[in-house]
């Protein structure tokens, strides 16, 4: 999930599993810039056309799918059987997609700044998570259902900080995500290397209040680096990656 403010130091690339598909689409590999550079190198503008053809196939959302039934499955299985069932979800492009903006942005990350002119760009992070209107990812959206209905409470751990708190739990509430336990959002000047650093402790912290953490769900791997839950699942998302 991207958080929405440089707290946590986000790099943003459109690399990530499409780099097979980019470099299969190139027919003429590009020339080194510099001397002892590498033979092939991948061009970003491929990179960007093969992320828009998987997003608008219907690709993106088979595979989210996928792991959304592999993670509905475990948790039917393993919530009525744990003491004080809890399922964790990070929020932007895991419980909220954030297509919109990224389209806008033509897969940038523009952190400050204006938001006024979507669907063009350019649009700022920290304004658009403030609009408040990030759509529910259905299939997130199903899965936080279920885990309510087994009787799991359910955890957000986000990298947005405090400053957005009143615009994300109005989106969460009005994306159709009611009744989870609590928001856990960074401190407000906070600084993390990684977004692994504020989050497994955090839900160490949760396993401290008694509870078990039977799933983690995120769309980054940081989301679910540093344990602290019995299974983890990640979303596709190959548009950025935050460290």
């Amino acid at each position: 999930m991207i958080g929405s403010t440089p707290r946590i130091r986000y790099r943003a690339l459109v690399l990530g599993s499409l780099l097979a598909i980019s470099a299969a689409a190139c027919t003429t590999p590009a020339q080194p810039l510099l001397p002892g550079s590498p033979a092939h190198v991948i061009n970003v503008g491929d990179t960007k056309l093969a992320a828009t053809a998987y997003y608008q196939s219907g690709a993106y959302d088979r595979d989210l799918s996928i792991v959304t039934s592999r993670a509905g499955a475990w948790m039917a299985e393993r919530i009525p059987q744990a003491r004080r069932p809890a399922v964790v979800f990070d929020i932007d492009d895991t419980a909220l997609s954030n297509w919109e903006v990224i389209k806008a942005n033509d897969f940038g990350r523009v952190f400050k700044g204006p938001c006024r002119s979507l669907p063009d760009g350019p649009c700022g992070w920290v304004a658009w998570d403030l609009q408040g209107r990030s759509p529910a990812i259905p299939q997130s959206l199903a899965l936080f259902r279920q885990a309510r209905s087994l009787g799991a409470e359910v955890f957000f751990i986000s990298g947005r900080d405090e400053s957005q708190r009143a615009a994300t739990e109005r989106n969460l509430k009005g994306a159709g995500y009611n009744g989870y336990r609590r928001l856990i959002l960074t401190p407000r000047g906070s600084h993390y290397t990684s977004a692994s650093d504020f989050k497994a402790p955090q839900r160490a912290a949760i396993e401290q209040a008694g509870y078990t953490i039977v799933a983690n769900i995120g769309d980054q791997p940081s989301d679910l680096a540093g344990g602290h839950a019995e299974r983890t699942f990640l979303l596709p998302n190959p548009f950025y990656r935050i460290p």
